[in-house]
C-alpha cells in the first residue's frame, strides 16, 4: 500500500505541482480531501516559521506524513517584498489577479528587475518537524503579464536561464527551474533515505 502524504494547502494549482513532483510513489491528498476544520493563522516573520505552524496543526490531527510549503516572491527593487505576505498582497481574500497587478504598480517605472523565489518545505508527523527543506529561484519582474500556465506571480517571473516565462513554461521546463522543484528534490533524497 501507498503511504499518505498531505499537502498542507488548498490551492489547486499548489496542489498540482506536488503531485507532479512526487510522482506515483505516494497517494497525495491536500486540505480539500479531509476537510480541515480549523484555520491556521500564519503570523510567522519568515518562511520557514509559517510552512512549520501550518505542519504542526495539521500533522497533530492526521495520521501520516504532512508536508507544509511556504513560498513567495521576493522583490529586490521593493525590499524582498511581497516576501511571507506573497499570497496576500493585495489583501484578503488572496487574489493572484489583485496581487500581480498591485505588484505591477509598485514595479511602475522601476529600472531593477531583480527578483527570486524562495520555497520552504517542511515535513512533519505528529508533533514532530522531521526535515526542513529549501530552494529558490532567481530572475526578474516582466514589465506585464505573460502567459497563462502557473499560479500566482508565474505570469510576471521569467527565471534566469529559462527560454521564456514561467507564464508559458509548461510543468516539467519550469520544474527545471522552480524554487519548489528544487526544494522537493531534497526532500525526495531524505524521504528515499528514511525507507532504506
Amino acid at each position: 500500500m501507498m503511504e499518505k502524504i498531505l499537502i498542507a494547502t488548498k490551492n489547486p494549482g499548489k496542489a498540482r505541482e506536488f503531485k507532479h513532483l512526487l510522482g506515483e510513489s505516494y497517494t497525495v491528498l491536500t486540505l480539500l480531501d479531509i476537510h480541515f476544520p480549523h484555520e491556521i493563522v500564519e503570523d510567522g516573520e519568515t518562511f520557514e516559521e509559517n510552512a512549520k505552524i501550518k505542519a504542526l496543526a495539521i500533522a497533530r490531527n492526521f495520521e501520516g506524513l504532512v508536508l507544509a510549503d511556504d513560498s513567495g516572491l521576493e522583490v529586490k527593487a521593493l525590499k524582498g517584498a511581497p516576501g511571507v505576505y506573497s499570497a496576500r498582497y493585495a489583501g484578503e481574500p488572496r487574489d493572484d489577479l489583485k496581487n500581480n497587478q498591485k505588484l505591477m504598480l509598485a514595479m511602475k517605472g522601476q529600472e531593477e528587475r531583480a527578483a527570486r523565489f524562495r520555497c520552504t518545505l517542511v515535513l512533519a508527523a505528529g508533533e514532530v518537524v522531521l526535515g526542513v527543506f529549501e530552494g529558490d529561484c532567481s530572475g526578474r519582474i516582466l514589465h506585464e503579464p505573460v502567459g497563462d500556465h502557473g499560479f500566482g506571480y508565474d505570469c510576471l517571473f521569467w527565471a534566469d536561464g529559462a527560454t521564456e516565462p514561467f507564464g508559458r513554461l509548461s510543468l516539467d521546463e519550469k520544474n527545471k527551474f522552480s524554487h519548489r522543484a528544487k526544494a522537493m528534490a531534497q526532500l525526495r533524497e531524505y524521504l528515499i533515505g528514511s525507507r532504506t
